[in-house]
Order: C-alpha cells, then sequence, then structure tokens
C-alpha cells in the first residue's frame, strides 16, 4: 500500500473524525479510502453507460 500526503480542509477532517467517533469506519485512512473506491466505482459505471449509449448509437 502507498503513502500519500494530502491536504484537506478542516471542517471535512472533523466530519471524518465524527464517522469514526460514531463507528462507522475504524480510523479515518479506512474511511478515505471507502470514499475513493466509491468515487472509483461511481466513475466506471459513467464510463460503462458512456460506452452503452456509444454502442447503442452505432446499432442505428
Amino acid at each position: 500500500m502507498e503513502r500519500v500526503t494530502l491536504r484537506i480542509p478542516k471542517q471535512q477532517i472533523e466530519e471524518v473524525e465524527q464517522m469514526v467517533e460514531t463507528g462507522e469506519y475504524p480510523n479515518r485512512s479506512e474511511a478515505i479510502r471507502s470514499a475513493v473506491r466509491e468515487m472509483l466505482a461511481e466513475q466506471e459505471g459513467s464510463e460503462r453507460a458512456s460506452e452503452k449509449r456509444k454502442r447503442t448509437w452505432a446499432r442505428v
């Protein structure tokens, strides 16, 4: 696993900390990894939808 350093606004970190405190995530790193996984899955889904639209238009 790679280590990455990033800057995040204080308010967002406080919100992540709140999710850790309530037990939604075990720590900040896992919360951020989860957000990245979700973003990548969303991107992949939109790329697949775009490819479907391209194929639909190609059939016409």
